[in-house]
C-alpha cells in the first residue's frame, strides 16, 4: 500500500495495521486524547489503536472505548533516559505498528517511534524533530484549543476542521460501580463528588470545606476525591461537613474514576478529575478562574463552567499557576453558597432528565 496516500484523502477502510498514539501524560490531557481515538476509529474502524501510557494513567485505558491496549512505559521527566528509549523502541518494533501519532511537540516523545522504524510518524513541527517525524503537519498556531491540535493530526492532511469533535469518553460497567460502592460501604444514593486538587495553585478554589457543610445541611452526601496530595485538605473538608462526608482520596486513579462514575454531580477545579467526570457523562461543574473555559472546559453535554461574573477582571484568564495581581479575586469571589446552589440545581435537572 502506498503510505503517502494514507493522509491525502479518504483512507482505505480495509487497512488493518495497528496505530500507536503517543499522548500527553497529564491526567486531564490523557483523557482528552480519547477524541483522537474516536476520530481514528471513524476513519479506520479495522485498525487497532494502542496508547502509550504511564503507570499513573494506565487505569484510564481500561475504560476507553476503541482502545485495544495500553503500553505502560514510564519515562523520567526532565532527562532523555537513553536506555529506556531503546527498550521502548524494541517493544514497539515487536508490535509492528503502521502509524504513530506523536501528540506532544517535544523531541523526546518522537525518539522511540523513530528507533522502532514505524513507517508513518505524524506530528506537528516541534523541537527540531527532523528525521524523527516523517509526516509533518503545519498550522498548529491556528488551532488554539488542545482538542483541535490533537484531533487534527488524526485527519487527512489539509482536511477542514469539523464544527464539533467527538467528545472524550470513559465507560465503566455498572456492575463495577456496584462492587466499588459495596467495597467502600456506600449506599446507592446520588452523592456530590468534590475534587479540590489541581496542579496549579491558582486553579484551586478554597471554599470546599464550607461548600461541603452547606451541601450536607441540604441533605446531600459528599465524597472528597483526589490523590495523596489532597489528603490533608480532605480531612479539613470532612471536619467541616461531618459524618456525611467521606474521604475517598488515595493513590489509585481507578478509585477516582469509579467515584466520579458513581457520583450524581462532580464539582472540580480545572484538573484531571474534572475531565474524567466529564468523559464519564457525570454532570460536571468545572470551577474556572485563571484558566480559560474556552480552552479547557469539560467536554460533555452535562457539563457546566462556573466563573465569577460579579466584576470584569482585566487579568482573567491569565493562564498563570500563581496569582500575581487582584489577590486571586477570580476564584475568591465565587462563594460556597453559589456553588452549592448550582450543584443542587444540576442534581435536580439530572434527576428530571433520567425520568424522561
Amino acid at each position: 500500500m502506498n503510505i503517502d496516500s494514507q493522509f491525502a484523502g479518504d483512507a482505505d477502510r480495509s487497512d488493518t495495521r495497528p496505530i500507536l498514539i503517543i499522548p500527553y501524560m497529564w491526567i486531564g490531557d490523557f483523557v482528552r486524547n480519547h477524541t483522537v481515538v474516536r476520530v481514528l476509529k471513524e476513519r479506520w474502524p479495522n485498525r487497532p489503536v494502542d496508547l502509550l501510557t504511564t503507570s499513573l494513567c494506565a487505569p484510564l485505558v481500561d475504560y476507553m472505548p476503541g482502545v485495544r491496549a495500553g503500553i505502560i512505559w514510564d519515562m523520567p521527566r526532565g532527562r532523555l533516559a537513553v536506555a529506556r528509549q531503546f527498550g521502548l523502541a524494541k517493544l514497539l518494533r515487536e508490535r509492528n505498528y503502521g502509524t504513530a501519532l506523536v501528540l506532544p511537540r517535544t523531541w523526546k516523545a518522537a525518539i522511540a517511534p523513530a528507533l522502532a522504524g514505524i513507517p508513518e510518524r505524524i506530528g506537528f513541527v516541534g523541537e527540531f524533530r527532523f528525521g524523527l517525524i516523517n509526516r509533518w503537519r503545519w498550522g498548529e498556531k491556528r488551532l488554539p484549543r488542545f482538542v483541535d491540535k490533537n484531533a487534527a493530526l488524526a485527519q487527512p492532511d489539509g482536511a477542514p476542521l469539523p464544527p464539533e469533535w467527538p467528545v472524550p469518553q470513559l465507560r465503566v460497567p455498572a456492575e463495577e460501580i456496584v462492587r466499588w460502592r459495596q467495597a467502600n460501604g456506600l449506599g446507592a444514593g446520588a452523592a456530590v463528588a468534590l475534587a479540590p486538587g489541581s496542579v496549579g495553585v491558582s486553579k484551586r478554589w478554597t471554599y470546599y470545606p464550607e461548600a461541603a457543610r452547606l451541601l450536607v445541611e441540604r441533605g446531600l452526601e459528599v465524597w472528597v476525591v483526589g490523590g495523596p496530595a489532597e489528603k490533608g485538605l480532605a480531612q479539613e473538608i470532612v471536619a467541616a461537613g461531618g459524618p456525611a462526608v467521606r474521604d475517598l482520596t488515595g493513590t489509585d486513579l481507578r478509585n477516582g474514576v469509579l467515584a466520579m462514575a458513581a457520583a450524581g454531580v462532580a464539582i472540580s477545579n480545572d484538573s484531571g478529575l474534572m475531565h474524567i467526570a466529564a468523559a464519564l457523562d457525570t454532570p460536571t461543574m468545572g470551577i474556572f478562574g485563571p484558566t480559560s473555559p474556552y480552552l479547557w472546559a469539560p467536554l460533555n453535554s452535562l457539563a457546566a463552567t462556573v466563573v465569577q461574573d460579579k466584576e470584569e477582571l482585566s487579568c482573567q484568564p491569565c493562564q498563570s499557576t500563581i496569582c500575581k495581581m487582584n489577590d486571586h479575586r477570580c476564584m475568591r469571589d465565587l462563594t460556597a453558597s453559589e456553588v452549592a446552589g448550582i450543584a443542587q440545581r444540576v442534581l435536580r435537572e439530572a434527576r428530571a432528565k433520567a425520568l424522561t
